[in-house]
This record gives C-alpha cells, structure tokens and sequence, in this order.
C-alpha cells in the first residue's frame, strides 16, 4: 500500500492541477440519481539554503464523494458513499521514513423509505465508518494509535424522514444502535474508543483482554444538505447526533462535516473541507498532558484534480 501511494506521489510532481466537468447522458432508468465527484490534490515543496528554514516534502490527498438515489411510486432508496486517502512524505537527512497521514476516512450511509405521506416516510438507515491506513502520534511513529476497523463505527436506526427536495434530508429514530470495534487488541486493552479495558492482576498480568466491541442503544439523529451554491460552487454538509439512552445520556456524541467543492475553471478546481467529532467515550491527551473527552476539529484545504459525473447511464 506504502509504495502504491509514493508512486502516486511521484506521478503528481509535475503539476497535477486540472478539472473537469463532463456533459453525460441521462440514466436508462430515469428512477436513479446519481452524482460522482473524483478530487487527487498534489504539492511538492524543496528547500536549498532557505534561511527561515523547512523540510523538503512531497504531500497527495485524494477523494470521492459519490451518491446514488433511487425512487419510484412510494419507495426511496439513497445511497451516500465519502472516501479520502492523503498524506505527506518528508525528504532529506533524518527525515523520518513513515508516510504521514494528512486525511483518512471510509464512510458509506444507506437509507430505504417507504412514503407515509407527502414528503415523510417510514425510514431505516445503516452506515459504517473506518479508515484505510494506521495512525500513529507523529513524531511517536512505533506506536499504532488507530487503524482499520481500530474504529470501526456500524449505525442501525429505524426512525421517521422528512425530505422536502433532493437537497435536503432530516432523519430522527428513538431506535438506534452504534456499534464500536476496536481490532487492535492493544488500543482495546488501554480501552481505546469507549471499549471495555483489560483487566490486570497486582503483578501487571492480564487476567481478561479487554473487549473489542461496544453496543449502545439510544436516539439518532441525522441531517443532510447537498447543493449548488453557484454554478461552479457545490455544498455537501452532514450533521449526526447520538444519545446512549443507558449512560449519560445528556452526553451527545457529534459528528459534523462540510465539503465545499469550488470548480475554477475547465482545468483547475479546489476543495475545502472541515470536520468535527465529539465523543465522551474517547479520552484524548492535549499538550499540556491532561487525559479526557476532547471536540476533535480537521481542516483539509485542496487544488488540484477534479472530475463529475451526473446521471450517467444505469441498465435496468
């Protein structure tokens, strides 16, 4: 995987920085809609006697957001899918050797409906989230503090849609369940992401492991917005809430993205991207060494690559 994304590195040296946006031809099945967008962002940067200083780096970020909506007579069916891979590559003497991870997420929501009446409906929803790669606390980079599936978050809730238009979704369930997995049994062990930590005798010796799995059950809430601001400036935003009915419910775990795609002009686009997550049941160290709950915030800016796809041909 490592030398697959330094060889996607290498190719991106020489400028990448175009988009595109094509012109395709509507769906055989009219009930499908679907929308695509590709984004491969590239930056290389080299010092020589550079008095105010900086390390010689090659960094690549790359993205899919893709949707696929389907809806005829009283039944819906949408489909969300968010992937990101991107990281930085120091050069020289003593630069450290790790590929640095700069963005990393698999995201994908399902959504079946069945209309109750105008514009609300009888919904139950899925999604999961992981990543593709390991994290380490950089410049610690022997210890893995995340990886695939180390989490991994699964959501089931059955609950009530309103969706006005295309653009817009509201989701509410008193019936949910999240579910954490943690597959890396050393993150279990400390307890990592709200699991159950192992167990020590007096001696240091671990008399249970500590558990790979946590259910919780309890509300959700869920919020989508997805639209052309302008002709050349797409808003793709996402709110989730959840509340675990059995502990400290008043605690609410938030995840919140914004994605704004800008297309430039026919051979140059940019993106920006922010993200928060809050989660009591993660314990997260700051700089001055205190342990807890922390709002966890990333900010990903982009130019380079893109490519959209809208309504393109789907056989029945």
């Amino acid at each position: 995987m490592k030398n697959l994304i330094l060889a996607t590195i290498t190719l991106c040296l020489f400028s990448v920085s175009f988009a595109q946006t094509d012109s395709v031809p509507a769906p055989v099945d009219p009930n499908w809609k679907l929308q695509s967008i590709y984004g491969l962002n590239g930056t290389q940067s080299s010092f020589v006697n550079w008095n105010a200083g900086g390390r010689n780096n090659i960094s690549i970020l790359g993205y899919i957001s893709a949707t696929a909506n389907y809806k005829k007579n009283t039944l819906k069916w949408d489909n969300s899918l968010d992937l990101a891979l991107g990281g930085i590559q120091y050069i020289g003497v003593g630069a450290p050797k790790q590929l640095q991870k700069t963005d990393d997420k698999i995201d994908f929501s399902t959504n079946v409906g069945l209309r109750m009446k105008e514009h609300w409906y009888y919904s139950l929803l899925g999604s999961f989230k992981t990543q593709f790669l390991d994290g380490y606390s950089y410049p610690n980079d022997s210890i893995r503090v995340s990886g695939m599936m180390a989490p991994g978050y699964a959501t089931i809730a059955l609950g009530v849609e309103y969706k006005p238009n295309d653009n817009f979704m509201m989701f509410i369930s008193p019936l949910a369940s999240k579910m954490t997995f943690v597959q890396i049994q050393h993150l279990a062990d400390a307890g990592a992401f709200g699991v159950d930590k192992a167990e020590y005798d007096l001696l240091g010796n671990v008399i249970s492991n500590g558990k790979r799995f946590r259910g919780e059950f309890g509300a959700y809430f869920k919020m989508t917005y997805n639209k052309d601001l302008a002709k050349n400036i797409n808003l793709k935003t996402k709110l989730e809430l959840f509340s675990n009915y059995a502990n400290n419910p008043q605690n609410i775990d938030v995840n919140a993205d914004v994605l704004f795609s800008f297309k430039i002009n026919n051979w140059m686009s940019a993106s920006l991207n922010w993200t928060l997550i809050y989660d009591d049941d993660i314990d997260i160290r700051d700089v001055k060494g205190n342990v807890g709950p922390r709002t966890q915030f990333k900010s990903v800016l982009g130019l380079g690559v893109s490519y959209t796809m809208r309504n393109f041909t789907v056989k029945k």
